[in-house]
């Protein structure tokens, strides 16, 4: 369902402004203005963390207060949901995270290869249609292009709710040069339970009983 257009969403973007690792760009086109360099952004060399298609960005939030030595740079293409998001970070006042309005796609025309040390990727489109496969972010080809900013050895989160969608990514995610380190098809009863942070979208779906996907995937060694 499309979200509804939220109300003064440029003003309220723009209130935030200090949280924009750049200014608002088309979301499908390519940043022309430069590589981002995450010492400047921050301000300090603290390791960097990314989420892709971040939503209205309660996991991010929740996981920039729990580790404030890490910085975090969220990536949504709507700006309508990214309003969200923006806000929250505002009312929280955190210094290590900052949001970026752009497709997956063009992540390498924002920053050098290997800058991340760790990418999340939670409930990402399905796109259920056989013939709209490459469009899914787990699809070999956005994979290897995803692997780009990670340094070997270091790894991907992928969580999803749907179960043909994840069965699909798990080959896709070895043909782009990962190594599958965990696998679940029940997150919420695995040992990683304790220190999962749910998305919006993932606690409606455990409050209504779905069971959570996951896997880990490190990228191999050079």
């Amino acid at each position: 369902m499309r979200m509804r257009k939220k109300k003064n969403a440029e003003t309220r973007i723009g209130a935030c402004g200090a949280y924009l690792a750049a200014e608002i760009v088309h979301p499908f086109a390519e940043n022309a203005g430069g590589k981002l360099d995450p010492v400047a952004v921050f301000k300090n060399s603290n390791p960097v963390e990314l989420e892709i298609g971040c939503g209205k960005g309660g996991f991010i939030t929740e996981k920039a207060i729990r580790n404030p030595d890490t910085n975090f740079i969220a990536v949504e293409r709507d700006e309508n949901v990214l309003v969200s998001a923006l806000e929250k970070a505002e009312a929280a006042k955190l210094d290590n995270l900052r949001f970026l309005c752009t497709d997956a796609l063009f992540l390498p025309s924002f920053f050098d290869g290997e800058t991340f040390e760790r990418i999340y990727l939670n409930f990402s489109d399905p796109w259920p249609k056989k013939r709209h496969a490459k469009r899914r972010l787990v699809h070999r080809d956005n994979l290897a292009l995803i692997a780009g900013l990670l340094p070997a050895g270091k790894d991907v989160y992928f969580k999803t709710d749907n179960a043909e969608l994840f069965e699909f990514s798990l080959e896709e995610f070895r043909a782009a040069g990962f190594c599958l380190t965990f696998i679940t098809h029940d997150l919420h009863s695995s040992e990683y339970a304790k220190v999962n942070v749910m998305t919006e979208y993932e606690k409606r779906f455990s409050d209504n009983g779905v069971r959570i996907n996951a896997l880990i995937a490190t990228k191999f060694r050079k």
